[in-house]
């Protein structure tokens, strides 16, 4: 195919690293998908004729391609950085202050990311190789509990389908590994929205407040405890259950004290959420959480590959708020890791 190096440039990998920095720049999810189905296209219908297609100019002629992701593909097989990309990669870097990024640096792995299975947008497998290219050693799967049904949460029979699979993709990917995991629902009174047993057979379980975000203190104080002492928790997620975006959505009221005690107590880390639109908990609380000696999880929440690459942001608060590497549960390597969300559960 005479006028085009394919040897140099793969277009399905480069229209995928514009979906991801989309993801990451928090892009609408049109501009997303639009990239990921072409380059899903690509894969389908081969190489061969990808490279026929784009001589005759008939790539558009495809399902999911468009002008702009034609001449993306067309660039990437003359051997030619696509334009769209060159522009993304120049304008896509974030500054992570220096404290940030050594324990960026130092984190091995990522415990809450979300696939299709629940409320997130992309397999199980395309979101671990995303982590794994990162430069993770493991990412735990936490996809939604069943109460949670606006998140198609998982149900006991999907949770041990979902385990099923990230067996099978952990053969295929290791030395990397998916964790099992959730991200339970805490319910009312407390308890956790879903069979103990299965919990039990988890490596990396989340607890979060999803409902009833406005109950007051008084109430709420002791429903977190609950969640804590429960001897399934790993991580406190999001822990105000804020949102610092669009109409956002106030911090929802607990005594801090009281909560971060229970979880140095019973070796919960509390998560540094590190979604833009969250950023939770604000840096008043994650002081406190410090002094308290809690640990913490660094994690992104992520929903979809790009939202992988959000660490930084958790990072720098970490640093501004003086949290200490050796109390960031995710910079542990993966079988000190797994020997602490294990330590309470009989095995």
């Amino acid at each position: 195919m005479a006028g085009y190096r394919h040897d140099v440039r793969d277009p399905v990998a480069d229209l995928q690293r514009i979906a991801f920095l989309l993801e990451r720049a928090r892009e609408p999810s049109y501009r997303v998908k639009a990239f990921r189905g072409a380059a899903a296209m690509l894969q389908e219908i081969g190489e061969t004729q990808t490279q026929d297609r784009a001589l005759a100019g008939t790539l558009t002629e495809l399902k999911g391609i468009g002008d702009v992701t034609a001449r993306t593909i067309a660039e990437s097989l003359a051997g030619e950085e696509p334009v769209y990309l060159r522009r993304l990669e120049a304008t896509g870097g974030k500054p992570v202050a220096e404290g940030g990024a050594e324990i960026r640096a130092a984190l091995r792995g990522d415990l809450h990311m979300h696939s299709d299975w629940s409320d997130g947008g992309s397999p199980i497998r395309e979101m671990a190789l995303a982590a794994r290219d990162l430069g993770h050693e493991y990412v735990a799967l936490t996809d939604h509990s069943p109460r949670l049904t606006v998140a198609n949460g998982l149900s006991p029979e999907r949770l041990r389908k979902q385990l099923d699979v990230v067996a099978e993709l952990n053969e295929e990917l290791a030395p990397f590994r998916i964790l099992t995991g959730i991200e339970c629902d805490i319910l009312l009174d407390g308890s956790l929205d879903q069979e103990p047993e299965l919990l039990e057979r988890l490596d990396v379980v989340v607890a979060s407040v999803h409902s009833k975000l406005r109950m007051p203190a008084a109430e709420m104080t002791p429903r977190m405890v609950t969640a804590i002492a429960n001897p399934h928790v790993d991580v406190l997620g999001h822990c105000t259950g804020r949102l610092v975006v669009g109409r956002g959505r106030p911090e929802s009221e607990f005594d801090p004290e009281i909560v971060f005690a229970a979880c140095a107590r019973f070796g919960v880390a509390v998560e540094i959420n590190s979604r833009p639109e969250r950023l939770d908990p604000p840096k008043r609380l994650l002081r406190l959480a410090v002094e308290a000696d809690c640990l913490v999880s660094i994690d992104t929440d992520s929903h979809a590959p790009g939202q992988l690459d959000w660490q930084p942001y958790g990072c720098e608060r970490a640093a501004a708020c003086g949290v200490p590497i050796e109390s960031v549960v995710n910079a542990r390597p993966l079988e000190e890791l797994l020997a602490w969300t294990h330590r309470g559960r009989t095995r």
